[in-house]
Formats: structure tokens, sequence, C-alpha cells
């Protein structure tokens, strides 16, 4: 996942409401930092949104983001 991309997911997902979260919301998953911050710090977009979607309750089936290709297994 690239961080264009990142966005796409987050934007399908929450609507403007994304970028919000993505400034505000300290995620656990990615050491206590907002998505925002873990983008500057280097943290792997794919990452970033898992820790997004897992804090935010978004049910498993979308965590790939909508339109987006699911990884190769």
């Amino acid at each position: 996942m690239r961080v264009s991309e990142f966005w796409i997911a987050v934007g399908d997902e929450f609507g403007a409401y994304g970028r919000v979260l993505a400034r505000d919301l300290a995620l656990n998953d990615i050491g206590g930092l907002t998505a925002e911050q873990a983008i500057a710090a280097g943290v792997p977009p794919r990452t970033i949104w898992l820790a997004l979607a897992r804090a935010s309750d978004v049910p498993e089936s979308r965590w790939y983001g909508v339109g987006q290709r699911e990884p190769k297994k």
C-alpha cells in the first residue's frame, strides 16, 4: 500500500471524518502515534491502515479498503 492508497482507503471508509481520525486518534498498535505522525515517521502505510481499522472497529472484511485489491497470498 502506498501513502496515496492509504488516503483513498481512509476517505472511502470514513469520508471527511477520516482526516480528523488520522490527525487526532492515537493508535496503540503503532506506539500511540496518530496516522499522520506515523506517516511522517516512515511507518508502512499498510501497518497504519490496519491499526486505524482495528481502532475504529472497521469489520475485517473491509480492512483492505474499498476498491483496493487484496494482497497476494
